[in-house]
């Protein structure tokens, strides 16, 4: 899951083993997310929970000044703004 990208749920499938737990030992044991430099930040960042659905896309990139920014974003809007 380090090296590449596929999710527990699908791994899990792959190797029929619980695919929630092997995502919780992942996060807690294997990733290193509990000694993150960057965790006491995390509530600063923008998250707009409308935007989240059952199928998201992950994407890095960097804008200005070498600042890199993670972009998350559902799948079910296929590239098309929410109307308001």
């Amino acid at each position: 899951m380090d090296n590449h990208p596929i999710s527990s749920h699908l791994l899990g499938r792959l190797y029929q083993v619980d695919w929630k737990q092997l995502g919780q030992q992942y996060k807690d044991y294997l990733s290193d997310f509990h000694s993150w430099g960057q965790k006491d930040r995390a509530e600063d960042w923008m998250l707009f929970a409308d935007n989240i659905g059952p199928y998201l896309s992950i994407d890095e990139t960097a804008l200005s000044n070498g600042e890199l920014y993670t972009i998350v974003t559902n799948k079910e809007a296929k590239g098309n703004k929410k109307p308001l």
